[in-house]
């Protein structure tokens, strides 16, 4: 399979994999086990050792906190109220981050795969661990090649070790596959963006919020997902603004929102289309804009004309006359602001998607100017800036290509390494587990990324996993994914190590040591050094700290897209973050960005790397792309057999795969297992009452779970969030398709059926604290 197209959307059922275990043995050693505060936690009258100023580690808003420590443990969380962003407020998760820490699942030593042993695994002396390591990537380099051997990173972790992580696969491996979990979050909107304006990044910060007049929310539960999101939103109505939601469900936001566009998932092209004909049509347009700045714009008028109210109604399932208000509100306002999520991205065609909503931006000629920009909302800790610098599949840092000469002549000289001895570009994360599963790759290093849990048709994760000759993770707590690996490395968590992040608006931020690693656990640039070591493939791979990664950093991405060169740690410290790009020298003709760097991308008059001058979008003559975007239906639609739509998403009090969050007493109390979100329509056609066992079947496998019968989603669709592991896991249903751009999976949209059902057996897997 080439990735972009999953046909099990159109055959029949195919025989269903075994459901995954439920292995308590792993479990009562490993957990998860819910986390309270007690001891110092709890006494009032403690007074910290420090406060240390840092950001959150779960989202891209990346929330300035302080963390309350004593005797090398944080005991709780102060407000950073003179941090811009969030300005002292924090969502549940950021005030219970803590409980992470010091937690009682928390791997101390490393381990290797024991089937005698009851939790099947036993604990290794760490040395031992990475000779093991070392000795399984030299051997099955040796008999099978360089790329028979893979690497998948994260997006949580810090820009340092993202760029240490591509370095090492391209330099020290000299593997072809390395790719990321930013895979299945932010992908569509890079490529949608590079099509479009030449550059992945937020165009505005958030501020510029509060100056619009109509605000699009398209396929994002800021509420939910990006809470603090949610204030600047509601301060923009506070000052006039109207709010516009598109989304298959009334989330919390959509509950405030001047005008809810409740789109049939999978339709959100032809719903831009539709909106972009509307203000053709009635010539709310910026010609001038449109003729100065832009190229390509007949093209996508002449594909749109199509698409008039009525047809864009029958195909998205919204009225004809909300359609024609919401491109009335965007068309005739003078500022405007359009977010969107992953819920316009998790698509077999998420970057047309993507480019349809930059068309009516673009249209609009509403960006690069304050109170009026386009961002896409980060997901991950570090989902901006792990995708920067080297650790996707066809990357090196600064943005660079791995398949450009000229990019790949530049890096190889900061590393001192031939071109010729740089891999090509490899294949995305879902690829790399179709080859796996193939026999093509094996062997496996996973850091900080849990695809058990979360890619789509994951009982084929597993058995491709279950594939590989070696594998290895890297993690601080037992993932689903961990319980594969042959080998088992302690790393870290955020709070035990120092770097950088670049959060949701294209801000670089410090992060700041806050305790020490525990036990026999290492920071997770010390371990991979450590295997490099083991492998004599060390030079350049001795870094004695973050800083020394930044530095080196800043030199390999000068002059590319993403240029750190003019970026410093003190710089960072003195100014609440830096904007890239940011340049070391500022070229004759450019104005000077000033000490925040570029804090708004696309102003008149500015400057990049790319256009020099010539415009402020990122092409030779300065200009943005319009393109066209023919709609595509999903890759799996509904039928008799299977007549129901399941899109999946999160919840408040949870995060991504839930390794960390599913640890936290007061979340889990929260939210302590997955529901089927379903209409009472379709719930009296199928006999299902509130709190009622509830299957949900694809044709890739079941869950079943109780039903939250609520109106606040569409009658023809059936939502579950995808935090949970094992039996639980909403991706045993979703499937495999793949944008043909940025291949990132069809998460929001699969053919389900749904039906009552009895008790499942052993379905409670999260275990009280451990004495």
């Amino acid at each position: 399979m080439n990735g972009s197209k999953d046909t099990s959307g159109n055959a029949a059922a195919r025989p269903a994999l075994p459901t995954p275990e439920l292995d308590l043995g792993v479990i009562r050693e490993f957990g998860p086990h819910r986390a309270y505060a007690s001891d110092l936690r709890v006494d009032s009258g403690v007074e910290p050792d420090k406060l240390v100023k840092t950001h959150c580690c779960f989202c891209g808003q990346q929330c300035g906190m302080q963390l309350k420590v004593k005797d090398n443990t944080i005991v709780g969380i102060e407000p950073w109220y003179e941090f811009p962003f969030n300005r002292g407020m924090l969502c549940p998760k950021g005030v219970k981050r803590y409980l992470q820490q010091a937690h009682p699942d928390r791997l101390l030593s490393a381990y290797e795969k024991d089937p005698a042993a009851p939790s099947g695994f036993r604990r290794l002396a760490y040395e031992d661990g990475i000779r093991r390591v070392a000795d399984a990537i030299e051997r099955i380099q040796r008999e099978h090649g360089r790329d028979a051997f893979a690497l998948l990173s994260g997006a949580s972790l810090t820009t340092e070790k993202t760029y240490l992580m591509g370095k090492f696969a391209h330099m020290c491996l000299r593997t072809a596959n390395i790719d990321y979990n930013g895979r299945l979050c932010m992908v569509s909107a890079g490529a949608g963006n590079k099509k479009a304006f030449g550059v992945d990044r937020a165009a505005n910060p958030w501020s510029d919020i509060l100056g619009s007049e109509v605000i699009v929310v398209a396929g994002a539960n800021v509420a939910e997902c990006a809470p603090i999101t949610t204030d600047y939103l509601w301060q923009a109505r506070e000052h006039g603004a109207k709010i516009i939601v598109v989304d298959p469900r009334i989330t919390p936001i959509a509950r405030t929102c001047d005008l809810f566009l409740p789109v049939k998932p999978g339709r959100d092209t032809a719903l831009f289309n539709g909106i972009l004909q509307l203000m053709i049509e009635n010539d709310w347009l910026d010609h001038d804009f449109i003729r100065q700045h832009t190229v390509g714009f007949d093209a996508v008028a002449e594909l749109v004309r199509e698409w008039t109210p009525r047809r864009t109604a029958e195909v998205t399932g919204i009225a004809e006359k909300t359609i024609r208000q919401a491109a009335e509100w965007w068309g005739t306002a003078k500022t405007s602001f359009l977010l969107h999520a992953r819920g316009i991205e998790h698509h077999s065609h998420g970057v047309q998607n993507v480019l349809s909503t930059i068309n009516i931006v673009l249209a609009s000629g509403r960006i690069g100017r304050p109170g009026s920009g386009y961002a896409t909302i980060t997901g991950q800790a570090n989902g901006q800036g792990g995708r920067e610098h080297g650790q996707k599949c066809d990357q090196l840092p600064g943005g660079r290509d791995l398949g450009n000469p000229e990019h790949r002549a530049y890096v190889a000289s900061v590393w001192g390494m031939s071109p010729d001895d740089l891999p090509r570009p490899g294949v995305d994360a879902y690829e790399i587990m179709r080859k796996a599963h193939a026999g093509e790759i094996r062997g496996l290093l996973s850091i900080c990324f849990n695809p058990v849990v979360s890619l789509p048709d994951n009982n084929f994760v597993r058995a491709a996993l279950e594939k590989l000759d070696f594998f290895v993770a890297i993690d601080f707590f037992m993932s689903e994914t961990a319980r594969y690996a042959d080998i088992v490395l302690p790393g870290s968590l955020q709070e035990e190590d120092e770097g950088t992040v670049t959060q949701v608006e294209g801000r670089i931020v410090r992060i700041h040591k806050a305790v020490d690693c525990p036990g026999e656990a290492r920071q997770d640039w010390r371990i991979i050094q450590d295997i490099a070591k083991a492998l004599g493939r060390e030079r350049g791979l001795t870094f004695e700290g973050p800083r020394e990664m930044f530095d080196e950093l800043r030199i390999a991405s000068k002059g590319g897209i993403c240029d750190y060169s003019g970026v410093t740690y003190e710089r960072i410290e003195e100014n609440f973050g830096v904007f890239w790009p940011c340049r070391s020298e500022t070229p004759e003709g450019a104005p000077d960005p000033g000490p925040q760097g570029t804090v708004r991308l696309f102003e008149p008059g500015s400057w990049n790397p790319v256009a020099k001058g010539s415009g402020p979008f990122y092409f030779p003559d300065g200009k943005a792309r319009f393109n066209p975007t023919p709609y595509v239906g999903p890759a799996e639609d509904v039928d008799d057999a299977y007549p129901v739509i399941l899109t999946t998403g999160r919840v408040v009090s949870q995060f991504l795969s839930g390794n960390q969050t599913r640890r936290i007493g007061p979340l889990v109390d929260h939210c302590p297992e997955p529901r089927v979100e379903i209409h009472p329509r379709l719930a009296g056609q199928l006999g299902i009452a509130e709190g009622d066992w509830t299957q949900v079947e694809s044709r890739r496998g079941s869950v079943t779970l109780r039903a939250s019968v609520v109106k606040t989603i569409r009658p023809d669709t059936v939502f579950v969030p995808y935090h949970w592991g094992g039996r639980k896991s909403a991706n045993q249903l979703t499937i495999s398709a793949q944008d043909p751009i940025s291949k990132i999976p069809e998460y929001k949209v699969c053919a389900v059926r749904v039906s009552k059902a009895d008790a499942p057996p052993n379905h409670a897997m999260i275990l009280e604290p451990q004495q």
